[in-house]
């Protein structure tokens, strides 16, 4: 079978390592960036990006510097909870991803912007239905995200992992692990 760059992964559908950023304010509202570009141009997600390869990235410092880049602000490793690993698989039918969603501990300020990217705008937990969504967010990111931002005995967040098959017949999806358990 032919390898692209990206080990393991067939050039016709390359494997791709990204990070998702939650940043909420002292309301509690969660900041989104609708996209101006692919993927999901038009839809609102959280900030994020591919990690440097090249470098050798982690995700941790991958989902500081998008931070700073695409919010404008300097949040520490120390801030950033790992809150779900999340895998797609034929994303589009373009490419695999492995994200890594991170959420920010603690409030942050942030002005609602256009930039690049995009528009930044912040967004209470019970608009997000209503938003332009990509599919995989509306029925299983955000629902996992709910259930384990605060779903530690104290209110501290938890973890998942989750497997999204995106294939063009129907999109299926399996939990691979959550703590605590729902």
């Amino acid at each position: 079978m032919p390898q692209s760059s990206a080990f393991g992964s067939a050039p016709h559908m390359p494997y791709r390592l990204a990070c998702l950023c939650d940043l909420r304010d002292e309301r509690g509202r969660i900041l989104l960036l609708r996209r101006a570009k692919a993927p999901n141009q038009g839809l609102c997600s959280p900030i994020g990006g591919k990690l440097d390869v090249s470098t050798g990235e982690s995700p941790a410092q991958c989902a500081r510097r998008e931070i700073m880049e695409e919010a404008g602000i300097d949040v520490p490793i120390d801030r950033l909870h790992l809150l779900g690993l999340i895998s797609e698989t034929a994303f589009e039918g373009r490419g695999h991803w492995l994200l890594f969603y991170y959420l920010v501990k603690g409030p942050v300020s942030v002005p609602a912007r256009d930039m690049a990217e995009g528009r930044l705008d912040w967004f209470n937990p019970d608009e997000l239905d209503a938003l332009p969504l990509p599919e995989s967010d509306r029925l299983i990111i955000w629902p996992m995200v709910r259930r384990h931002a605060t779903s530690g005995p104290d209110g501290s967040p938890g973890f998942f992992a989750v497997h999204i098959d995106c294939t063009p017949s129907a999109m299926t999806w399996s939990v691979e692990q959550q703590t605590p358990t729902a």
